[in-house]
Parts: C-alpha cells; sequence; structure tokens
C-alpha cells in the first residue's frame, strides 16, 4: 500500500507566494529581504496553525538564495537549525548554541536558527540566550515561534522584531479547499467546504486536518450534509428548512424541528448563533453592495437573494435584535432548552399578521 501523506504535509507552503492569509506579513519579509534591513532576532507569534513554522522555514531558505556561493536548495539544509523548545528547553541546550553561533557558515552567507515553540524555555534558558539574542554575530538569524506570546519574557520580546500572525478568514481557507479538492479531482460542494473551514476556527492546518477525515468519511464526494452530520455541526441547509418553518408562522413544526437537532447532539447557544447569522445573511442579501461579505457558496448566496426579497427590512432588524437579546442572556438562565424554545416561537410570531409583537 502507498504510503498516504497527510494535506498539512503534502501542500504545506514552500514559498512566500504559497502562505494563506498572511500577506501584511509575507510582503514586509519579502521587502526585508529584497532591501537587506532584516532584523536578526524574529519572533513570529500568533494561534496554531496559521503558518508560523512555514514562514520561518522559507525565510530561512531565501536568506541564503542570493548567495552565489550557495549553488544548490540541499545546501540551505547546512545553514539552518531547528530546535523545539518544547523538548529542548534547558540551559544547557541554549549554552550549546551559544557555542554553535560562533562559527561562521561554511556556505552561504548566514546561520538561521529556528526555535520552535519558544515559550517553552525556562527562565534560566531565556536568561542565558540574552546575550547571543542582544548581540548576535552578523552571520547568525534567530526566528522564534510561539503560540503563547504572553509568556514570553519582556527582555527577550524587547529585542525581537515582533510579527504577529492571525487566525485566517473562513473565505481564505475555504477558497484553499475549494483548490485541493480540484487538485485531487473531487466531487465537492462549496457549503460542505465551508463547513470545514468554519469548524477549523482559523487555523489552516486543524481545516486540513478535518479535510483529510472528511474525504476519508464521504469517500470522496463532500456533501454539506454528510459534512455536518459527520461534525456535528448545522449547515445552511438546516436553516433554510427552519426559516420555512419560522416564516410560515408554524410554532408547533419549529419545536418539534429544534427537538430534532437535540437529539443529534447540538449545542443550544451554537444553534442560537447560527440562527442569527441566517438572519444577518438575509440582511447583506437585500443589497448586491453587501452580498460579498456573505461567506458562503454562489447557490447559498442565490437562495439567500430570492428569499430575502420576500421578507421586509424591519421584520429582519427585529429578528436579529430577538436573537441577539436572546444570546445575551442565554449564560444566565438555567433552563436552556425552554429559553431557546421560547427565542423559536417568538420568532414565528413575529409580526404575524401584520402586527409587530414585542420584543423583550
Amino acid at each position: 500500500m502507498e504510503a498516504f501523506v497527510v494535506s498539512a504535509l503534502k501542500y504545506r507552503p514552500t514559498t512566500f507566494k504559497e502562505v494563506v492569509g498572511q500577506e501584511s506579513i509575507t510582503q514586509t519579509l519579502k521587502n526585508s529581504l529584497q532591501q537587506g534591513q532584516l532584523a536578526q532576532a524574529l519572533l513570529f507569534c500568533g494561534p496554531r496553525g496559521v503558518g508560523k513554522t512555514s514562514c520561518a522555514r522559507i525565510l530561512a531558505k531565501q536568506i541564503n538564495q542570493s548567495d552565489p556561493s550557495v549553488t544548490s536548495e540541499n545546501d540551505f539544509a547546512f545553514n539552518i537549525f531547528e530546535l523545539d523548545a518544547a523538548s529542548n528547553n534547558s540551559v544547557d541546550d541554549i549554552r550549546k548554541i551559544n557555542d554553535q553561533v560562533r562559527i561562521p557558515p561554511q556556505v552561504g552567507s548566514h546561520k538561521i536558527y529556528i526555535i520552535d515553540e519558544a515559550h517553552m524555555l525556562s527562565n534560566q534558558a531565556f536568561n542565558a540566550f540574552l546575550k547571543t539574542l542582544e548581540e548576535p554575530p552578523k552571520h547568525v538569524i534567530f526566528i522564534l515561534a510561539t503560540t503563547e506570546k504572553n509568556k514570553i519574557i519582556p527582555t527577550v520580546l524587547s529585542r525581537c522584531q515582533v510579527y504577529d500572525f492571525k487566525r485566517i478568514s473562513v473565505s481564505d481557507i475555504q477558497t484553499y479547499l475549494v483548490k485541493i479538492a480540484k487538485d485531487r479531482n473531487l466531487i465537492f460542494e462549496e457549503s460542505a467546504l465551508y463547513l470545514i473551514a468554519q469548524k477549523a476556527e482559523g487555523a489552516l492546518r486543524d481545516a486540513l486536518s478535518i479535510f483529510d477525515r472528511m474525504v476519508s468519511f464521504t469517500q470522496g464526494n463532500l456533501n454539506a450534509k454528510a459534512v455536518a452530520d459527520n461534525l456535528n455541526l448545522l449547515d445552511h441547509q438546516t436553516y433554510i428548512e427552519l426559516g420555512k418553518i419560522l416564516f410560515k408562522n408554524q410554532i408547533s413544526e419549529a419545536l418539534r424541528a429544534y427537538d430534532d437537532l437535540l437529539k443529534r447532539g447540538i449545542d443550544p447557544l451554537q444553534f442560537i448563533k447560527g440562527l442569527g447569522d441566517f438572519y444577518r445573511n438575509l440582511m447583506l442579501a437585500k443589497d448586491p453592495n453587501t452580498l460579498a461579505l456573505m461567506e458562503v457558496g454562489e447557490d447559498i448566496k442565490a437562495h439567500f437573494q430570492e428569499e430575502s426579497k420576500q421578507h421586509s427590512t424591519a421584520y429582519i432588524l427585529d429578528a436579529i435584535a430577538l436573537i441577539n437579546s436572546f444570546e445575551a442572556s442565554y449564560k444566565n438562565i438555567t433552563n436552556k432548552r425552554v429559553h431557546t424554545e421560547l427565542a423559536l416561537m417568538q420568532l414565528a410570531s413575529l409580526h404575524f399578521d401584520g402586527e409587530k409583537k414585542k420584543i423583550s
């Protein structure tokens, strides 16, 4: 059996152009390289799975690319040293680096040290590192990466040029997953990839891991219903069907639909938030200028555009206000189920027979 390579490794970026969702940082790094103004100590910080280590490796390779003594890509390996601070966090580990940095590189212009999970270094190790970090030899560049910037001691932060990586947007992750799905000739629905991107919560590595799992689960046919069921999420179609019930003022049907969702193990608070997004999308679909703000597939956009024509702006605004009110008070309510059911009953009664109901 051929060895399977997970997507997170197979599609790991090898150039700044391939890095997703960090354009401002990659452009700054490229400009610094071109202008010869790259700091000797850099700190990449941000959530997990957003490209910190990948950018560190890309930068490390490109630092020596302009050097004529580097004849092949393999030569970069002799100049790049990676240290996992999670398992090498003692004073002795840092002292070894302090001794090594004095020796200039045999090939290329710089030696690059990438220290991953830098926040795991002990205070003693940080203190042993301070002098080298403040006045490193001209041929050495340090790149520290961490998910917990607050655990880096201030004296280290002050010696580094800090780059704050952001969470990757749902739309950027979805676009990247579409590219991969096409590359692998998979059958997919854009709304299914949206659910995966949403579940990843801004971490592309997590999205790729979930994507691999869903490909296996659906046998290469990524449809929104199967993905939603497996991830225990609610897809847009579920809210669309519920919306039809609410628009017809069918209270009993709305309660039955919610009971079915509870049996699936859906979290009530997430359900209320999703309901808010549903009405928000209706509002956005009313104006072509705000249509681009909807992070959904084109087929779902078309449905919301058509549906939004059937409802007044006043009705949608009142629905959003009601949902926000229920979401804000959710944590203080003991009986969560009755609280959520009350929200559904009020939504199903909103503007019934043209009479505006009081929103409590």
